[in-house]
This record gives structure tokens, sequence and C-alpha cells, in this order.
């Protein structure tokens, strides 16, 4: 079974999933490329024992299918699902992106999830002004029908939820989702749920956050987004973090201006140097964002302007008369992402590539061919050839060329001689080992030993 077309699992098969996802040395791209190697995460976890073995990693063990089927039943009984990679529900935007989540666990409304989105994130320690803007900017984009994602985080977080309350907001989670953090959010994360908004997270019931744990949040923020705005951020700041995730997914950044004098701005001012989009009011991120601003946004009630994704596929388009605005919502059909921005109305940062359009998600052209390439032939059989040289040979040879900084694969595969394939079944044979790290943009480096 191929992630590459969404299909609705079985029971025994979303639990196979949820155990080779949780095995140690299994990340987000392995994931993808033992499902696509093996059609059926069943299959995998029967040949991780060999995989391990020609690895020369010690034995992985996976949970079993009780444990699975356990953490399954206490995220219903918390009122949650898991949406897995490939499934219909799963958001298309994220699993565009390479090291998406192989299971997502929900609580909310995963409708919410297949609208048109954008990241609202910033300083913890934000100002009173700052806390104001983003509460502002987020009701008005909520108002214009995008949904709202950021990370329960003090500060501008909390302010961009808050103000898309009523339009529906998605708080993503750094630990299980039973673990609200900071604490004192709690009443927020049911305030989201109340009134029609999602909570999601990529760990498990019990896991607590814990400062590896925010990065890996911070670019399920963007990528759910169809582009991040930064609302008062520093210089070495996770909402930096964020934004730089957003550009390697493709994702457009931008950034509210702020004084030069105030340290919380100097991360902004950076990524406006860089060529973020500068952002004061809510139609210059439409307009960032390829829509009109003077369609998608006027001056509007609130209240009366926010209607269900079904009612916008039933009114023919027309706004609701208790209201001026022109929704968003009424130019895309439930099911349907924002149209891609012209180029004019585009800002790449720095040389960045240009922001493909969600409609049509990065599709990776031939996902399982690539994988399947990157690891032998349709069949599961390593390549043949100059690709005869064992596994534990070329992941040795590799492991001498990488360090402890990221390489791209491309470079590793002009610098070690080796074809392709040879080099993506020797990364796999790597990371099962754990020796491998995996770096966004398709770069790799060598843990210590």
């Amino acid at each position: 079974m191929s992630l590459a077309h969404a299909t609705l699992l079985t029971d025994p098969e979303r639990a196979d999933r949820l155990r080779l996802a949780r095995t140690f040395s299994v990340g987000p791209v392995t994931f993808r490329r033992l499902i696509d190697r093996f059609h059926s995460a069943a299959e995998a976890l029967r040949a991780l024992p060999d995989l391990a073995r020609q690895a020369g990693a010690e034995r992985l063990n996976p949970p079993s299918r009780a444990e699975a089927e356990d953490e399954i039943a206490a995220l219903a009984r918390a009122g949650g699902r898991f949406l897995a990679l490939g499934e219909p529900l799963y958001p298309e935007p994220l699993a565009a992106v390479e090291d998406a989540p192989p299971l997502l666990a929900l609580r909310g409304d995963p409708a919410l999830l297949s609208r048109a989105a954008v990241g609202v994130v910033g300083s913890r320690n934000a100002s009173a002004g700052g806390r104001r803007l983003a509460e502002e900017l987020s009701r008005e984009l909520g108002a214009a029908g995008l949904v709202v994602v950021s990370g329960l985080a003090r500060g501008i977080d909390a302010a961009a939820h808050r103000g898309a309350l009523a339009s529906g907001t998605v708080a993503v989670f750094a630990g299980g989702l039973d673990q609200v953090y900071p604490p004192e959010h709690a009443d927020l994360a049911q305030a989201i749920l109340d009134q029609g908004g999602a909570l999601v997270s990529e760990m498990p019931l019990g896991a607590e956050p814990q400062a590896r744990h925010f990065p890996r949040r911070n670019r399920l923020v963007s990528g759910l987004s169809r582009g991040v705005l930064v609302i008062e951020a520093a210089l070495k700041s996770g909402s930096l973090t964020t934004a730089r995730f957003a550009l390697e997914q493709g994702r457009e950044v931008m950034a509210v201006p702020g004084s030069p004098l105030d340290p919380r701005c100097r991360g902004t001012n950076q990524l406006l140097r860089e060529g973020a989009g500068l952002v004061e009011t809510a139609a210059d991120a439409l307009l960032h964002l390829g829509l009109d601003p003077e369609l998608a946004l006027r001056p509007h009630s609130i209240s009366a302007s926010m209607a269900g994704p079904g009612d916008a596929a039933g009114d023919s388009g027309r706004p609701s008369p208790a209201s001026d605005i022109v929704s968003i919502r009424d130019q895309i059909r439930p099911g349907e992402t924002l149209p891609s921005p012209s180029p004019a109305a585009r800002s790449t940062p720095g040389d960045a590539p240009q922001v493909p359009a969600l409609a049509s998600p990065p599709p990776r052209q031939g996902l399982v061919k690539e994988n399947q390439a990157s690891l032998g032939t349709s069949d599961g059989r390593r390549p043949a050839g100059d690709e005869a040289a064992t596994g534990s040979e070329s992941a040795r040879k590799l492991a001498e060329l990488l360090g402890s900084a990221p390489v791209s694969v491309d470079e590793l595969v002009r610098r070690c001689q080796m074809s392709p394939p040879v080099v993506r079944a020797a990364l796999l044979d790597l990371e099962l080992a754990g020796r491998l790290e995996r770096h966004p943009g398709d770069r790799v480096s060598l843990l210590p030993t």
C-alpha cells in the first residue's frame, strides 16, 4: 500500500504504521521509504530485523501490536484520533513535506486541516503592541477564510489563537496532546476545541515537551500553512526556525517590521532584509499569499462573516447580507486551497525557490518511483551492477565522507562515485543503525558514535 494515493487504512494497518513510526531509528523519511519499498507496515516490520543486521545495528524493537492498539484507544478516550499519511483526511500541504509525520494525533475537527492556512508566530516575551497586532491580524485573516496555525506558546502564539478563535485555529503541540504547554494555556486549548478549532501533535500521549521537540513542532506549523507571518522575534529564536522551515518547504515568509532598538524585532527586521514580505495589515498578508486584498478583505463584522465550509458551497459565492466581507471562503470551495500567487505578488527571501501553489502541492513527482529508486527495485530487491556492493560496505564509505556538518545527498552522490540508488540505500542503513541525522533540504549528517 503506497503513500502516493489517499486510501483509508484498516485498523490493523493503522496499528502497524504506528508501531513502525514509534520504532527507534525509524524517522519520517525512513518511514516513507520503508512503506514504499515493502508496500505495507506489516511487511516493513517483518523486514526490520534483516535490515538492522545488514546495517550493523542493534536489534530494532518496535512496540507490540497491543501497545499500538492501546495508544490508539487512549487517544480515542481523550477525544482524539490518528490521521495517517496517505489517508484522505491527512492535510495535503503537510503530506507534501518530505519529513511529514507518519501519523498525526488530532483533537477537534479534521476538516479544518483541509482549509487554506497561515502560520502566525513570534516572541514569547512579546510587547503589548505586538500581542495586540497579532490578535487583530489573526482575527482579520480568520474572518477572510484562512485558518490560523500557531504553537500555543506564550506571547504572539497565544494572541494569534485568541484572535482566530471565532474562525477556527489550529494549535500544534510539542509534546503529547495531553501535555498542554505552557500549563496556563489549558483554558485556551479548551477554548480552541469548544469553538471548532483543532489540536495536533506527532508525539504520543504522555510525552512531555522537551527542548528538542520544539523545532519538530515548528516544522509542522509551517508545513500546515501556505505562508508564515512572524511578529516580533529575536535573532536566535524559535520563530526564525519556523521561518527557515517555511522557506525549505516552499512557503511564503512574511514579517512585521519593528524598532531597531528593540531586541525582539531584530529577527523580523533581518527577515525583511533577506526578502521576506513586509506586513503591516491583513491586506498585506493576503497580497503576499497571492490574493487580491481589495476583494478578499473589506471592513466587516467578524461575528456575522463566518459561515461553515459547507455553507460556502451552497450560497452561490455571495457574502452574507449581515457583513461587508467578501470572504476567501467564497472564492474557495471545500477541499480546495488558495490560488497560486502571481510572481509580482510574491516576495522570495534570499535565494529561496518560488513558492509553489498548494492547490497542487509539490507533488514530489513520482514519489513512489523515487523511493523505490532509493531503496532498490519495485519488488524490494537491491540494485545490480555497480550497485552490487553490500549495504554495509556502501554505508562504511559514506560514513567516512560524512561529518557533523549537514551535506546534501546530491553532493554525496558526486563525491562518493556511487549511484544515487546505492547512496540512498546506504543512508537508510546508517539511519537504521542510529548513526545518521536527516536535515531539511535533503541534507544529512553523521551522529557521533
